[in-house]
């Protein structure tokens, strides 16, 4: 018979998608508890099937954790080890998590952290870009007035910013992000561990074009965004040049759009060069 875990809670990283990305202490751990307090026990118990554990799942998430934080530290005052996880990734990362152990530390309850997979910081590694500063932003406000003010209280943060967003408002978090922050590179890291991986990377506004036309994506999204001076930016001879060649052809609205997005330059500076461009008389397109 294995030893019997210390009282105490155990906060334990679970994989982000596949199930394989699971530690060999995670398991043990898993095994070893007296519970196993989950947000989603359809969730949990579906991981702990495949790998053979049987521990008693307690339900805990945003709805019930007021009421069931006092249960848990009871439980675990009477002598009882439990294990804290999220549906997905290291727990405390944009769960209710947080709460619990402040309240495990106050009450004297020890609290033992089993690191693991990080869905942040997976994207972080995929997206190319700085590492070696970053914030973890969560997720940006619903509407769009707020999201707007948050993106506009991280602009001059000098690190690289991670963002969770649904796939359903991305393309219109990317359109804010590029309208305030320009032509910073950013990546998109969708599905990560899963069948359907993808990492689209780009400039903010190459990359706000894409999801305008093709619309959101399937699955869960991390959103990466490069630091201050991490703009893809063409020169002022290749932004005329690309304007020169649109405004033969579309009006100047429409030119300095596409030459916004293809470039990574922001979209009223590209505008307001096409004008000048425009009146020099140095293309055949229409203003407009």
């Amino acid at each position: 018979m294995q030893d019997k875990l210390a009282p105490g809670l155990y906060v334990v990283a679970t994989p982000i998608g596949n199930a394989a990305d699971i530690t060999l202490r995670a398991l043990d751990t898993l095994k070893r508890a007296d519970a196993v307090a989950c947000e989603d026990t359809r969730v949990t118990g579906k991981l702990m099937m495949i790998h053979g554990v049987s521990t008693p799942l307690v339900s805990y998430h945003e709805h019930n954790a007021a009421r069931m934080r006092p249960v848990l530290i009871d439980r675990m005052r009477g002598g009882e080890a439990v294990a804290l996880v999220s549906d997905a990734g290291t727990p405390l990362v944009s769960d209710p998590g947080y709460k619990l152990v402040r309240e495990c530390v106050a009450a004297g309850v020890g609290v033992t952290a089993l690191p693991g997979p990080s869905a942040p910081l997976t994207a972080l590694v995929l997206s190319g870009l700085p590492t070696d500063r970053f914030l973890f932003a969560g997720f940006l406000p619903n509407k769009q007035a707020a999201r707007r003010t948050a993106i506009g209280e991280l602009r001059g943060v000098p690190a690289t910013l991670v963002f969770f967003e649904s796939a359903q408002r991305l393309p219109d978090t990317l359109a804010d992000l590029a309208d305030l922050l320009g032509g910073r590179e950013a990546a998109v890291a969708r599905e990560l561990t899963k069948l359907y991986e993808e990492v689209r990377r780009g400039p903010l506004p190459n990359l706000a074009a894409h999801y305008a036309q093709a619309g959101p994506p399937k699955g869960e999204v991390v959103l990466v965004v490069g630091p201050p001076g991490a703009e893809a930016e063409a020169g002022e001879a290749d932004v005329d040049a690309a304007l020169t060649e649109a405004l033969g052809r579309l009006s100047v609205r429409d030119a300095a759009a596409e030459v916004a997005a293809r470039t990574g330059r922001p979209r009223r500076a590209v505008y307001a060069r096409a004008l000048e461009l425009a009146r020099e008389g140095t293309h055949g397109g229409t203003r407009g």
